[in-house]
């Protein structure tokens, strides 16, 4: 039999959580999309470029390594804009998701 007297319930408290579900199920591509590996690889390049850089003491070629990543990530953006990104238009008609286009 469990105790469940008040000073019981005192020292063994427990918790009812509130568990939030997303509206919707979530696209099951794991981020495997085009707007997602632009950036991933242009951001690498740049830091390798930067990294060079400062091995070599040459501040003109980090400043084109943080350069090359901030182009990466605006135009990771732009592609995301344009339905390449995670739940985009294109990248539901190439997974074969319903509600694509």
């Amino acid at each position: 039999m469990s105790d469940q007297s008040l000073a019981h319930r005192a020292q063994n408290v427990t918790r009812t959580e509130t568990v939030h579900l997303p509206p919707a199920t979530p696209p099951v591509n794991h981020g495997k999309t085009v707007a997602g590996w632009t950036t991933t690889y242009g951001v690498l390049v740049g830091g390798v470029v930067m990294s060079v850089a400062v091995v070599f003491a040459l501040v003109w070629l980090f400043w084109v390594g943080l350069g090359v990543a901030v182009v990466a990530l605006v135009l990771g953006k732009v592609l995301q804009g344009m339905g390449y990104g995670q739940g985009g238009e294109h990248t539901r008609s190439r997974d074969g998701r319903p509600g694509a286009h």
